[in-house]
């Protein structure tokens, strides 16, 4: 029990300092045209567990049926639970910032043009997951570290309609929408 304590401790120094790289040097992104075609969302399912809300995206930007990718994050879940969202927690985190989950891998697998980060607490995992997606624009909250999102956004977590109605307005003003 003591060793892995002393284990996950040296597991999360070497996840910190390998995201510390990661926002040193971005992922790099081979998509460079405009609009919205595909979308991540990287959710905190402990704050906010109405991740289907999520897939309303599809008809505010006319989305195809796929495009919108959901992964949640708790910081403890029981892998008998049914979730409806594919999930990862801090179990999953592995040497040098390596995120040992298979839906974790497969979400960070694909590019995106828009990645919802839908978190506001800075968390070694969630900021991990959002450092390494290929995504052309970043969004997110103004309580995480600026270094993570493209675009900022000041309101409460559990406000998704406030939510959606401004990063539409501000996908409008970028001419991405």
């Amino acid at each position: 029990m003591f060793l892995k304590g002393i284990k996950d401790k040296f597991k999360r120094k070497s996840g910190r300092k390998s995201l510390n790289k990661l926002v040193a040097t971005p992922v790099p992104v081979t998509r460079e045209s405009k609009g919205i075609r595909s979308l991540g969302c990287i959710v905190d399912l402990d704050k906010f567990e109405k991740s289907e809300l999520f897939f309303q995206f599809q008809d505010e930007f006319s989305l195809q049926p796929n495009a919108v990718k959901i992964i949640g994050y708790k910081r403890f879940y029981d892998k008998n639970s049914p979730y409806s969202t594919p999930v990862f927690s801090d179990k999953d985190l592995g040497w040098n910032g390596e995120i040992e989950n298979s839906y974790a891998l497969e979400f960070l697998g694909r590019e995106y043009d828009l990645l919802v980060n839908y978190y506001d607490e800075d968390s070694l995992l969630l900021n991990l997951m959002s450092a390494k997606t290929k995504a052309r624009i970043k969004v997110g909250f103004k309580e995480v570290d600026p270094a993570y999102n493209d675009l900022i956004l000041d309101m409460p977590l559990k406000d998704f309609q406030l939510f959606k109605k401004e990063l539409k307005k501000y996908l409008g003003i970028f001419k991405e929408i």
